[in-house]
C-alpha cells in the first residue's frame, strides 16, 4: 500500500502541476459543451415563420398546429414581397373559399415542410366541411419526455469525448515519459510489483475521469443549460467506468508502441479524433450513412456514447446494459493483452 499511495501520489502531482494537462483535461472539452450549448440551447422551441392574410378556418387550424409561428399582413402584396425578398419562406392568404400560398423556392426545406403542413390543414377543413365523421384517427407524440433539451443529448457525448482524451492522453504520454527518463527501470529494478504500477494509473486515471465528469454535468446543470437528470441516469455509471478502462487501455497500447511523446500525442490524436466524428459525439450517428454506422460499431466510444444516452435521455432498465458492457469488456480484455505483449520497461 506505500508503494501505491506513492506511486498515485507522484502522477497525480504531475497532473495538476502540468498546466497544458489542466487545460486540454477541463477546459478544452468543457469549451465545446458551452458552444454546443449555448448554440442549440432553444432549438427545440423554434418555430418557422410565416406571413399570413385574412382569418378563417385554415389560418385558425395553421394556429392550432404549434409548428408555425404567424406574422399578420394586411394585403396579400405585403404577404408576397416578404417571400419573395427572402424574410419569409411562405405566406397563406384566406379569403371565403380560397386560400392562396406562395413559398420561396430558394429555401426548399422550409417549403416542403410548411407546405406538408397547409395542405394537412386544408384536407382537414375540407372533410370537416363535408359533415363525415372522420375514418382515421392519428395518435402521435414524442417517445422522449417532452421537457428534454437539446443539452440532454449533447452533454453524454461530449463528455465520452472528454473522458476519452484524457485516459488515452494521459497513459500514452505518462507511460512514454517515463520509460524515456527511465523511471519505469527503476521502479521495475524497486520491490514494486507491476500490478501495484498499473492499478495507481488505472485509480488516478479514474479519478481524473469522475472530476471531469462532475465538471460537465454541474455546467450543464445550470439554469442556462437546463440539464435535467431524467430517467434510470444512474445506471450509466458502470458504461462509465467500462468505457474509462477501455481508453486507457488503448492508451497503454499507444504508449507501448510510441518511443517519444511527440509521436504518442499524434498517435493518440489519429485514434481519437476520428472516433469521436465516428461514434456520434458532435452529431447523431443515427444520421450518418449506413456504412458509417456499420464502422462505429467498432468503436468502444460508440458503445459508451450509447450507453450514456440511454440512460441520461432515454430512461431505459438495467436490460439495456447488457450490449454495451459486453462489447467495451471484451475491447478491454483484447487491447490490454496486446498491450501487455507489446509493452517494454526500456526503449530498445
Amino acid at each position: 500500500m506505500t508503494a501505491f499511495k506513492s506511486l498515485a501520489t507522484a502522477m497525480v502531482k504531475i497532473f495538476y502541476r502540468d498546466k497544458a494537462t489542466l487545460f486540454f483535461t477541463f477546459v478544452f472539452p468543457l469549451m465545446f459543451l458551452v458552444v454546443f450549448g449555448l448554440l442549440f440551447r432553444d432549438a427545440g422551441t423554434s418555430r418557422t415563420e410565416i406571413a399570413v392574410v385574412g382569418d378563417g378556418p385554415v389560418i385558425t387550424g395553421l394556429r392550432q398546429t404549434g409548428a408555425l409561428e404567424l406574422t399578420r399582413f394586411g394585403t396579400v402584396d405585403e404577404a408576397e414581397r416578404q417571400v419573395r425578398n427572402g424574410d419569409l419562406p411562405a405566406m397563406v392568404a384566406e379569403d371565403g373559399d380560397r386560400i392562396t400560398y406562395r413559398f420561396a423556392q430558394s429555401d426548399q426545406t422550409q417549403a416542403s415542410v410548411v407546405s406538408g403542413i397547409v395542405q394537412g390543414v386544408i384536407s382537414h377543413v375540407n372533410q370537416q366541411a363535408t359533415g363525415q365523421p372522420e375514418r382515421y384517427t392519428l395518435d402521435a407524440r414524442n417517445v422522449e419526455d417532452s421537457s428534454l433539451k437539446p443539452i440532454q443529448y449533447i452533454t453524454p457525448g461530449i463528455m465520452s469525448w472528454g473522458v476519452a482524451v484524457s485516459a488515452v492522453f494521459g497513459a500514452a504520454l505518462t507511460l512514454v515519459s517515463w520509460r524515456r527518463k527511465q523511471v519505469l527501470r527503476r521502479i521495475r529494478l524497486a520491490p514494486v510489483a507491476v500490478p501495484t504500477v498499473l492499478t495507481a494509473r488505472v485509480v488516478v486515471t479514474v479519478g481524473i475521469a469522475i472530476a471531469q465528469a462532475l465538471v460537465f454535468i454541474g455546467v450543464a446543470l445550470l439554469p442556462v443549460f437546463g440539464l435535467r437528470l431524467t430517467g434510470t441516469w444512474y445506471l450509466a455509471i458502470p458504461v462509465f467506468l467500462l468505457g474509462i478502462l477501455a481508453f486507457f487501455a488503448i492508451g497503454m497500447l499507444v504508449g507501448a508502441f510510441c518511443k517519444t511523446e511527440e509521436a504518442a500525442t499524434g498517435a493518440a490524436n489519429i485514434v481519437v479524433l476520428p472516433m469521436a466524428f465516428l461514434s456520434g459525439t458532435f452529431f447523431p450517428i443515427d444520421q450518418a450513412p449506413p456504412w458509417m454506422r456499420t464502422i462505429s460499431e467498432i468503436f468502444p466510444l460508440r458503445h459508451m456514447n450509447d450507453g450514456m444516452m440511454d440512460f441520461l435521455v432515454r430512461g431505459k432498465d438495467a436490460g439495456a446494459l447488457v450490449v454495451p458492457c459486453l462489447v467495451l469488456t471484451g475491447f478491454i480484455l483484447v487491447v490490454g493483452v496486446i498491450a501487455a505483449r507489446v509493452f517494454q520497461w526500456e526503449d530498445a
